[in-house]
C-alpha cells in the first residue's frame, strides 16, 4: 500500500511511429486498446488511482486534450488539471512544467512522473514499488524505476546499479549510471551480469527536489518554462501552457537534462512484468497467443502458421495468413502492414517513406476524432464525399458555414437537433435534412444515446478547413 499520497503525472504527449498503422500522429499508440479492451492511457491512470493516490495531472497537447478528458471520463477519473504543451520539448520541460504547478500548492509534493503507453500486468505489484520508493522520495531523493530485464533488448537504456540486486525484490538500490542503448552482444554481456535494469523512462520525486535538481544541472530550462506556467491561461478546464517563452526551452529528455548529472539518484527494480511496446514484437510478446505462437486479434485467422501476429482492426476486413513464420500483419480500413518480426523496429522507417511521398496515411488515423465524437470518410469522389458522424450525447457541433459544399444529412442512429438557418428542429432515424452552400447549420445530439448519420458533401473542394466557425462550445480556433 502506498503510504504517503502520490501525484500521478501522466505523459501522453507523444505520436510514436513503431506501432504504425495502429499509431499515428493524429491518434497515437497510447489512446488505443492495444492489448485488452481500454486504452494504455485509460490502464495507466486506472493503475495510478485510489488509496494513497491524489487525482492525477496530465500532460498532453492541444491535439489530444478532448481525448484524454473523453477517456478519462469513461474510466471515471477525475483529473486534478491537464496541463496543455504549445508544442513538444521533450520531457525534461514538460516535467518541470508539472512539477511548478504542482509547488504552487505543495511543493513538497511527491509526484510520479510515468509514460502513458506502458504495460504493466500485475498492477498491485507496481503499486508496492512505487510504494518502496516513497520514502527515499519523501527524503529528497530522485527515484526512478528500473525493470528485471528478461532478453538483451537493443530499444531500451540500461541502469547500471551500484550493488548487487539480489532477488530484484523492490525497494531503493544505489545507482551508478545511466547505459545508452547497447548494441545486441552489449545488451546479452549486460543482462547476463545481472547489474542492470531496462530504463522504464518512470520517476518518483518530491516537486521541491526536482526542480533544485533543475535549477542545479538545468538552469536554462528554469525561466523559460517557469514563465510558460505563469503566464498559462485557463480554457475550458485545460491549462494553455503560454506558447512564446514554452518556445525558448530546450528540446530535451529529463535524462539527458537532469538524471545523468545528479547525485541524489536511488532505483527500484520492478520484476513482475512490463512492456512500453516500443514495436509490433513487442505487442506480440503481451499478447495471448496459442501452442504455435500465433496471436490473433479481431477479424483474423491463421492456418499453419508460426510465430506470428495477426491484427485487424475492421470487423469488415478479414486477415488470414498461410504458412506463415516470424510475421507480423496489422490490417486497418486504409493501410495493411506486412513485416518479418525482425524488422519491426523499421516501421518508422516505412512511415518516414510514406510522409517523403505525402501519403495521408503516414499520419492520419481512419477516424477522425472531435471533442464532440468522431467521423470516418466511406467514400470520396472528386466532387462528392460519403461520411459516417457519431456525436456523443449532449454534445454538439460548432455552429458553422461552408463556401464550397453543401451537405444532406441522414440519421441512422438515436436523434438530432438540426439548426439551418432560422430553422431548429429534431430528426429521427430515418429523416434527411439538406443544407444549402453557405447556410448557417448546426448539428446536436440532444438524447441519452450516441447518434449517427450519413453525411452526403457534394461541391468544389470538400476539404475540412472550409469551415467558418460562429459559435463554439469547444472554444476551438
Amino acid at each position: 500500500m502506498v503510504t504517503a499520497v502520490i501525484t500521478p503525472v501522466l505523459l501522453c504527449g507523444g505520436s510514436g511511429t513503431r506501432l504504425w498503422p495502429l499509431s499515428r500522429k493524429s491518434y497515437p499508440k497510447q489512446f488505443s486498446p492495444l492489448i485488452g479492451d481500454t486504452s494504455l492511457f485509460q490502464a495507466s491512470a486506472a493503475r495510478l488511482a485510489g488509496d494513497g493516490f491524489a487525482a492525477p495531472l496530465i500532460l498532453t497537447n492541444s491535439d489530444f486534450r478532448f481525448i484524454v478528458t473523453e477517456q478519462l471520463s469513461e474510466a471515471g477519473i477525475d483529473p486534478a488539471a491537464i496541463l496543455i504543451e504549445p508544442e513538444g520539448r521533450n520531457t525534461a520541460p514538460a516535467v518541470l512544467a508539472a512539477a511548478l504547478w504542482l509547488a504552487k500548492s505543495d511543493p513538497d509534493a511527491l509526484m510520479l512522473v510515468a509514460p502513458s503507453d506502458h504495460v504493466v500486468p500485475d498492477a498491485p505489484a507496481f503499486r508496492a514499488a512505487v510504494a518502496a520508493g516513497a520514502e527515499a522520495a519523501k527524503s529528497g531523493q530522485l527515484v526512478t524505476f528500473g525493470i528485471k530485464p528478461t532478453h538483451g533488448e537493443t530499444g531500451y537504456g540500461y541502469l547500471e546499479l551500484a550493488e548487487d540486486p539480489g532477488d530484484f525484490s523492490a525497494r531503493p538500490l544505489a545507482l551508478k549510471r545511466f547505459v545508452e542503448k547497447p548494441d545486441a552482444a552489449r545488451a546479452d554481456e549486460m543482462v547476463a551480469a545481472g547489474t542492470y535494469l531496462w530504463n522504464a523512462g518512470i520517476f518518483l520525486f518530491s516537486a521541491r527536489a526536482i526542480i533544485a535538481a533543475f535549477k542545479a544541472h538545468a538552469p536554462d530550462l528554469m525561466a523559460p518554462v517557469t514563465a510558460s506556467v505563469d503566464q498559462g491561461k485557463t480554457d475550458l478546464g485545460f491549462l494553455r501552457l503560454a506558447a512564446e517563452p514554452w518556445a525558448q526551452a530546450d528540446d530535451i529528455s529529463i535524462d539527458y537534462a537532469v538524471m545523468e548529472h545528479a547525485d541524489n539518484l536511488s532505483v527500484v527494480p520492478f520484476a513482475a512484468g512490463w512492456s512500453d511496446l516500443g514495436g509490433w514484437d513487442a505487442v506480440w510478446r503481451e499478447t495471448k497467443r496459442d501452442a504455435r505462437g500465433v496471436a490473433t486479434t479481431g477479424a483474423a485467422t491463421a492456418l499453419d502458421c508460426d510465430d506470428t501476429l495477426l491484427r485487424s482492426e475492421d470487423d469488415t476486413l478479414e486477415v488470414v495468413g498461410i504458412g506463415l513464420k516470424d510475421t507480423i500483419v496489422v490490417a486497418m480500413p486504409d493501410a495493411v502492414l506486412v513485416a518479418d518480426a525482425s524488422r519491426s523496429q523499421d516501421v518508422k522507417k516505412a512511415v518516414a517513406l510514406l510522409k517523403a511521398k505525402s501519403a495521408k496515411q503516414a499520419t492520419m488515423f481512419p477516424k477522425d476524432h472531435r471533442p464532440w465524437g468522431w467521423f470516418e470518410s466511406l467514400v470520396i469522389g472528386k466532387r462528392f464525399q460519403v461520411k459516417r458522424i457519431v456525436v456523443h450525447p449532449g454534445a454538439a457541433l460548432s455552429l458553422q458555414s461552408h463556401h464550397h459544399r453543401s451537405e444532406h444529412w441522414i440519421v441512422v442512429e438515436g436523434t438530432a437537433r438540426v439548426t439551418v438557418d432560422d430553422e431548429v428542429k429534431l430528426l429521427s432515424e430515418n429523416q434527411s435534412v439538406y443544407i444549402p452552400l453557405g447556410a448557417v447549420h448546426r448539428m446536436e445530439n440532444p438524447g441519452k444515446v450516441p447518434m449517427v448519420l450519413i453525411e452526403v458533401q457534394t461541391g468544389s473542394y470538400l476539404g475540412e478547413d472550409d469551415i467558418i466557425r460562429y459559435e463554439d462550445v469547444y472554444a476551438r480556433e
